[in-house]
């Protein structure tokens, strides 16, 4: 726990008991820089009545993860993610920040059928394989790849632009350290996007990420009710063109 954070929390008790508590700020909405667009709008709602509907049953009954963790909707992102999917229906989608696999398992069950999936992470793979919840069937078909790289660094971004420039979704769950996501930011907005694309950030109400969220001037949707309860948020981004610094 970092010493501003424990700093806050020796002074500030919560007011509730929980498994899990996180301290955040709330902010006005008309100084925001950005407001949602109709798109947006649009893909929210579809997007939310796919996810009333959908089942992550198979995916939530494999072992070594919380049941409810896939089933939890709302509160947790993944019926949501499989909504998006159904909505938008992309041919390519890239994940930043794999972890177990539980999301990505979401976004590939609905994806369209020549629909693939990258997930990126930082951590070493033998290390990583330890707690995902991938079995050698979800690799099969070949839609899925799991990718040991760190997209923030410029010149691994590169490496990986025109693979990037054609995802119509991209979904970043990735350090939350203030940084991270910024660097990704700053990257993704050198990209010249043959698809249209949609942005969603996780836990856009951890403290680490309100400002970097808070600062983002493209149409953006603050989802959480209808997504983590730690923060969803959907950007509009910019297409065709990177956009100019």
């Amino acid at each position: 726990m970092h010493l501003k954070e424990r700093i806050v929390r020796a002074l500030m008790s919560s007011p509730i008991r929980a498994r899990h508590t996180e301290y955040s700020l709330l902010f006005s909405a008309d100084d925001d820089a950005s407001r949602p667009s109709d798109y947006l709008l649009d893909v929210a709602l579809q997007a939310i009545q796919h996810a009333r509907t959908v089942s992550l049953e198979q995916i939530a009954s494999r072992p070594n993860q919380p049941p409810s963790y896939a089933t939890l909707w709302p509160g947790e992102h993944y019926q949501l993610l499989a909504g998006l999917m159904l909505t938008l229906q992309p041919s390519l989608v890239i994940e930043i920040g794999t972890a177990t696999g539980l999301s990505a398992l979401a976004m590939k069950q609905a994806l369209p059928p020549n629909g693939k999936l990258v997930t990126f992470d930082v951590v070493e793979l033998d290390v990583l394989r330890a707690q995902w919840l991938f079995t050698d069937a979800d690799f099969s078909d070949g839609r899925l790849t799991v990718t040991i790289d760190d997209l923030s660094q410029p010149s691994v971004f590169d490496t990986y632009r025109d693979l990037i420039a054609g995802a119509g979704f991209i979904f970043i769950d990735a350090a939350k350290d203030g940084q991270m996501e910024q660097r990704l930011l700053d990257l993704l907005k050198t990209v010249s996007f043959r698809v249209k694309p949609l942005v969603m950030f996780d836990d856009i109400r951890l403290w680490n990420m309100l400002k970097i969220w808070r600062n983002i001037t493209f149409p953006k949707l603050d989802l959480t009710s209808f997504g983590h309860y730690t923060g969803t948020g959907l950007v509009d981004w910019p297409f065709p063109s990177a956009v100019k610094s």
